[in-house]
């Protein structure tokens, strides 16, 4: 699949995730949530996390470490996995709601936290090999971290469809994305693509009202620019965050049921592999 075919076939996903997302636009209070909570989380770390940083005990440091990856990587999941169950009603025509998708995610909170729990450890084993003075421990640290990436992509909604515990659900999502490899990545590639071409203006735009706002004079006008700047850029996230996961999903209902959601007929996604 060469490059103008990856991004054809990632504007139709993207298309087809808008056209889901406008029927629904519910389905972005997950992120949202998802979001705010993420940000209230780090910031209760960072006190913590400023005493240590001008310290030497560097155990302490990869511990908060852990405890920063472990607790993101599961309120991000968690709202995650139950916008994918909603997402998955809506693609049924089905009206989904908040509520239903948070129990649906609570249903696989043990799940979720032991994935969270691997996801945290490997993250903090790459940033100790990334933290070497070394060039090859830098590139070691980049493969783990892509094998990594692509080795659990489909991750949340093999723990949110399927009956398998956290090893199974890596060893399916492996598996998932192996079969369908070439139209996944493909896909993949262009949503990302499609996503950088959106956010793009979008930051353009928001460093423009950041810089006006410092010409403007006083702390006031500066400060009221920088925060709707900010305003601006976290709204353009939970909307691309919300596109992302729609797209993902397809792709996992396309690689499991072979078949694409009735929503996305857009998408030549070619043949899934016997």
């Amino acid at each position: 699949m060469g490059f103008f075919n990856r991004l054809k076939t990632g504007w139709a996903l993207t298309k087809d995730s808008i056209r889901v997302l406008r029927g629904d636009p519910e389905l972005a209070v997950f992120p949202l949530v998802g979001s705010i909570a993420g940000l209230l989380y780090v910031a209760l770390l960072l006190v913590p996390g400023f005493f240590l940083a001008s310290s030497d005990i560097g155990v302490l440091q990869y511990a908060l470490l852990f405890v920063l990856y472990f607790g993101s990587t599961f309120i991000a999941s968690f709202t995650t996995a139950a916008l994918m169950h909603e997402t998955r009603k809506a693609f049924r025509g089905e009206e989904p709601s908040f509520k239903s998708g948070i129990s649906a995610a609570w249903e696989h909170k043990r799940t979720l936290l032991a994935w969270s729990a691997i996801s945290a450890t490997v993250g903090v084993i790459i940033q100790l090999i990334d933290s070497q003075d070394n060039f090859l421990a830098e590139v070691l640290a980049s493969i783990i971290s892509v094998g990594w990436s692509i080795l659990t992509y489909f991750v949340i909604p093999v723990i949110t469809f399927e009956d398998v515990g956290v090893r199974g659900a890596i060893a399916r999502s492996g598996e998932t994305f192996k079969n369908t490899w070439g139209e996944t990545a493909g896909a993949t590639f262009g949503v990302g693509i499609v996503t950088i071409l959106f956010m793009l203006p979008v930051a353009i735009v928001a460093a423009g009202i950041v810089v006006l706002g410092g010409l403007s004079g006083g702390a006031l006008g500066f400060g009221g620019a920088l925060l709707v700047a900010a305003s601006l850029i976290f709204v353009a996230y939970i909307f691309t965050a919300t596109l992302g996961s729609i797209a993902r999903l397809a792709l996992y209902v396309y690689a499991t049921d072979g078949e694409r959601p009735s929503a996305f007929e857009d998408v030549d996604l070619g043949t899934v592999p016997e």
